[in-house]
């Protein structure tokens, strides 16, 4: 199933179903600090990070399995996460989304945080949105705030900061 995305504008229930749609066939994109917090997890980068030429930019992504294009810390039995407490910050943003732009979907609205203009989405495909027994509540404050975190990060991913974090994993 594909991102079907809605406004998000007010606060939303959440309970992560394990549907597993969410951790297969998608880019997962990660930041250094991402990589970084992975390997700090006992996980080597060799195992989890692969590469995607975007115009004139190398992107680092997370690996995924050949057989189902799971990602290769998805446990594709439970629907879990080996590696949830250190999850790369897209994984954290997922099942919403943060756009520079509209999308042009019925009812969206630009979200003002910090000075900047945001357009927050949803994915109504998600089983866990409005779960009638949520985990928790998620307020668009929180994914804005996550989105920008992720944008300054990603910006500043490139090969030589991931060679010198290689370098710095291997001492």
């Amino acid at each position: 199933m594909r991102f079907k995305p809605k406004p998000f504008r007010e606060p939303v229930s959440f309970k992560c179903e394990f549907c597993l749609d969410c951790c297969r066939g998608r880019h997962v994109y990660l930041t250094l600090n991402d990589i970084e917090r992975i390997a700090n997890a006992g996980h080597d980068p060799q195992e989890f990070v692969t590469f995607s030429v975007e115009g004139n930019k190398i992107r680092f992504v997370l690996a995924v399995r050949e057989w189902d294009l799971g990602c290769v810390f998805h446990d594709p039995e439970t629907g879990k996460c080996c590696v949830h407490d250190a999850n790369p910050i897209i994984c954290r943003i997922y099942p919403f989304m943060v756009s520079r732009k509209p999308l042009g979907v019925e009812g969206e609205k630009p979200f003002h945080h910090k000075g900047q203009t945001l357009w927050l989405y949803y994915d109504e495909s998600c089983p866990g949105i409005n779960a009638e027994e949520p985990e928790t509540t998620i307020t668009p404050e929180e994914i804005a705030k996550l989105g920008l975190k992720f944008e300054r990060e990603f910006e500043r991913t490139d090969m030589a900061g991931f060679a010198e974090l290689l370098d710095e994993l291997e001492r």
